[in-house]
């Protein structure tokens, strides 16, 4: 759903452009165009470079204090949040909140743009707690502004509710999703491309939790929406096709998948380029897909060329670059090219705790990978430090409940049967299968999965009745009849 994401954060990026737009035929506003074609390209340190100028023709021409400065700020900002570069743009997005709170009073609904934007970055550092304010005055401002019935609340609507997905706060997205996707139905009707970006986020919101059939129809209704509207070669329909692609993918409908993934590539690299990060992130989706049915050679080269694009394009401490060394190095690790895989998952690690903090979920997931190398090659008590401070920090940024959470504890408690150590194992197996049970609901595959590990563990400790019972239930629960 990265793709979803990535197709989110432009249209965002978008609305912040429009506040405060400076007058038609001036210096700023060519500036303002010349920025927009080279984000469009994905050329950002260029469009950095004019952001830039932009903001020095603004200052002189207004001074520093005038909503025109505010909106040069938050484009340059803007740019840097999408390259990864959060501590550049979050100091730029707090003094265009600071200008027009002055200039425009705290309840304008530029305010609520410029709380929008912060709390964007605060969502992709993994600092929820403030991101939530931010969401929520923002969303405040618009309801008092504009009514409960306006576009604007729900996008504001449907950034909480991404924030709540995040934190694997389903049951509270999941009316937010529905109430703006309602406002958009009623404002807009049934046919108009932000429609199809709420059916979008809902449906990534069911195949979150496992309810896949809820997820297809929406994701296939986005997709006819957006092919009538915007024409078959959109890069929306490439997102949407993404989505429904890796819908197949994880119930092993892996022939319906690839179509999917190999046309919104070719439309991605028809309307970007071929070096464009959007097509990275397609690349990558179809290395998985590949991954996933053994065809190590295509996926590795994939996975390489998604790695050289996103170095190329954002910069080689960027995330999205950890998360292409990641994939990698689990590639390299499925195959049990152990030593090849190491330097790339502790590189990773390295660009996230340098680019999102020491407690950010995305380290936490470093930690876990790098521990289960260890674990494979039998280095256990590496592997249980990184797989402690992994839990740690997930139990700190997500909450005790979170679905991360109970995989980070199954991981501790393989690690655990895994060297004989059953008493300490199983609270731990227990304590995952309830927090999979709450979040994600009692036919989840991964209930399934935990349920048979549980039953390995019970089968180790001579329970061969209680491990039945358990290989019944994720039997069930996969659809296979014991």
């Amino acid at each position: 759903m990265k793709a979803a994401a990535s197709v989110l954060l432009s249209l965002l990026f978008m609305c912040g452009l429009a506040a405060s737009a400076p007058a038609p035929g001036t210096e700023l506003e060519a500036l303002n165009r010349e920025i927009m074609s080279l984000y469009r390209i994905g050329d950002y340190g260029r469009a950095v470079i004019v952001a830039k100028k932009a903001l020095d023709v603004a200052e002189k021409s207004s001074g520093p204090d005038h909503p025109t400065v505010a909106a040069s700020l938050s484009e340059l900002a803007s740019l840097y949040r999408i390259q990864g570069q959060y501590a550049q743009a979050e100091p730029l997005y707090k003094r265009a909140l600071a200008i027009r709170e002055k200039a425009l009073g705290p309840d304008h609904p530029d305010v609520a743009v410029s709380l929008n934007n912060l709390a964007l970055v605060y969502n992709r550092q993994g600092q929820y707690t403030q991101a939530e304010s931010l969401y929520k005055r923002a969303l405040a401002i618009r309801e008092k502004a504009f009514g409960p019935d306006h576009l604007d609340v729900a996008t504001s609507l449907n950034n909480l509710a991404g924030l709540y997905h995040a934190e694997g706060r389903y049951a509270e997205a999941e009316p937010l999703h529905k109430r703006s996707l309602a406002i958009r139905e009623k404002a807009l009707g049934p046919d108009n491309p932000s429609v199809a970006a709420s059916l979008n986020n809902l449906g990534g919101l069911y195949y979150a939790q496992g309810r896949y059939a809820e997820a297809e129809p929406l994701y296939k209704r986005a997709l006819a929406i957006r092919e009538k509207t915007l024409g078959p070669d959109h890069p929306d329909v490439a997102s949407t096709l993404m989505n429904l692609a890796g819908l197949y993918q994880i119930q092993g409908r892996y022939p319906q998948a690839e179509p999917l993934y190999k046309r919104a590539l070719a439309i991605q690299e028809k309307s970007f380029g071929p070096d464009h990060p959007e097509v990275a992130t397609n690349l990558n989706n179809l290395a998985s897909l590949y991954s996933y049915q053994a065809r190590y050679t295509e996926a590795e080269s994939l996975y390489v060329r998604s790695l050289a694009i996103r170095e190329k394009s954002l910069g080689p401490d960027h995330p999205d670059v950890a998360m292409s060394l990641n994939n990698l190095a689990e590639l390299y690790r499925m195959q049990g090219l152990y030593a090849r895989a190491e330097p790339l998952y502790k590189r990773s690690l390295a660009i996230r705790e340098k680019s999102l903090g020491p407690d950010h979920p995305d380290v936490a997931m470093s930690l876990n990978n790098l521990g289960g190398l260890y674990h494979s090659q039998g280095q256990y008590a590496q592997a249980e430090s990184l797989y402690k401070r992994s839990l740690a920090i997930k139990e700190k940024s997500l909450g005790p409940d979170h679905p991360d959470v109970a995989t980070s504890l199954n991981n501790l408690a393989e690690l655990y049967r895994d060297q004989g150590q059953y008493a300490q194992a199983e609270p731990l197996y227990v304590r995952s299968l309830a927090i999979m049970e709450k979040a994600l609901g009692p036919d989840h595959p991964d209930v399934a999965t935990s349920l048979e590990n549980m039953a390995t563990l019970y089968r180790a400790t001579n329970r061969a009745a209680e491990a039945e019972v358990l290989m019944k239930q994720a039997a069930r629960i996969r659809g296979i009849k014991r």
